[in-house]
């Protein structure tokens, strides 16, 4: 921009009182004014419309590279899933092309008959101790069940 110093200002002062006269001066000065206003008004409404337009396209940017990045995750998204299918629709065609499993073995497999071979395990009452020994709180064979709240006591 031009640059005004205090002497240049003095400099054109001087040349409008000698263009205009002294009655003038006040009416230039007054317009001289507006007009400079309206010039800075006009400028900064421009810049500020230049500068919306780069903020629009910054945006516009920053959107498509989102949608760049969304449509990227996708994909990853749908390859992985891809991977995933690929032996699971194997393994289906596979059992599929196997003997279909009758409904006797599916019921054996999940609930096997009663072995004939019992195991020392299935013979020891779950939740008891070792074989012979008591349980806390059960009689054994042959004495008399205590009273729930522990041994009788004799209170003298």
């Amino acid at each position: 921009m031009i640059e005004f110093s205090l002497g240049k200002l003095v400099l054109l002062a001087l040349i409008a009182l000698i263009v205009l006269g002294p009655e003038k001066l006040p009416g230039a000065a007054r317009t001289a004014g507006a007009l400079l206003r309206r010039v800075r008004s006009g400028w900064d409404d421009v810049r500020s419309e230049v500068e919306r337009e780069l903020q629009v396209e910054e945006i516009r940017r920053a959107a498509r590279e989102a949608v760049a990045q969304a449509e990227a995750a996708q994909q990853e998204v749908k390859d992985g899933l891809h991977r995933v299918h690929e032996p699971l629709a194997e393994v289906v065609n596979q059992v599929t092309a196997t003997s279909q499993p009758t409904v006797e073995h599916v019921i054996e497999a999940t609930h096997p008959a009663e072995r004939t071979e019992a195991s020392p395990q299935a013979e020891l009452p779950f939740g008891k101790p070792g074989l012979g020994e008591p349980v806390a709180g059960e009689p054994t064979s042959g004495e008399p069940a205590l009273p729930i709240g522990g041994a009788a006591h004799d209170d003298a």
